[in-house]
């Protein structure tokens, strides 16, 4: 015959007595100070001035080359990571990530007051969905939307001015 006796006060004692306990475990556990992140490291060195010069140079040459989705050749057009990616690649050597979104990790973060020629600027908010390269002057190049071309434009201009935007230095 089976046990069916009903598990009395005394059997449950135990229990109740080790609960402070795993309460207090689990409010430790959660005060604890997080783990400081840093950010990941670029491996790659910073842009000399003559580098900066180069992606400049190279970026305005470019100004009117037909937008195409997914674009990333002067023959065939540009999106704004494609033209990124064209420029970089050739002017450097390196080659940026593909995507707007993930762009706004390459490199190193720089104050909007710090930017000069050759870093890319990025619109939108944590993750950025327009870029371009920085030339001076407060201009950029960059290839803004299908129907239209690669072109030069003002970050203080009344579209520019109102995004979000941060600057990233390769």
């Amino acid at each position: 015959m089976p046990d069916t006796t009903v598990p009395t006060q005394r059997s449950r004692m135990p229990l109740f007595r080790l609960l402070p306990l795993g309460v207090f475990l689990l409010m430790v556990g959660c005060a604890s100070p997080p783990t400081p992140q840093r950010p990941p490291v670029s491996s790659i060195p910073p842009l000399t001035a003559e580098q900066s010069n180069s992606i400049t140079i190279h970026a305005l040459g470019l100004v009117g080359t037909p937008y195409r989705y997914g674009g990333n050749t002067p023959e065939g057009g540009f999106d704004c990571s494609g033209l990124i990616g064209y420029v970089y690649r050739s002017s450097l050597g390196q080659v940026p990530p593909r995507t707007v979104a993930r762009m706004a990790s390459f490199g190193r973060p720089v104050a909007m007051s710090e930017i000069r020629s050759g870093d890319l600027v990025l619109f939108g908010n944590a993750a950025p969905s327009h870029a371009g390269i920085y030339v001076g002057d407060g201009r950029f190049v960059h290839a803004p939307s299908t129907g239209g071309e690669v072109r030069l434009d003002r970050l203080d201009g009344v579209y520019w001015s109102r995004q979000p935007m941060q600057a990233r230095r390769p």
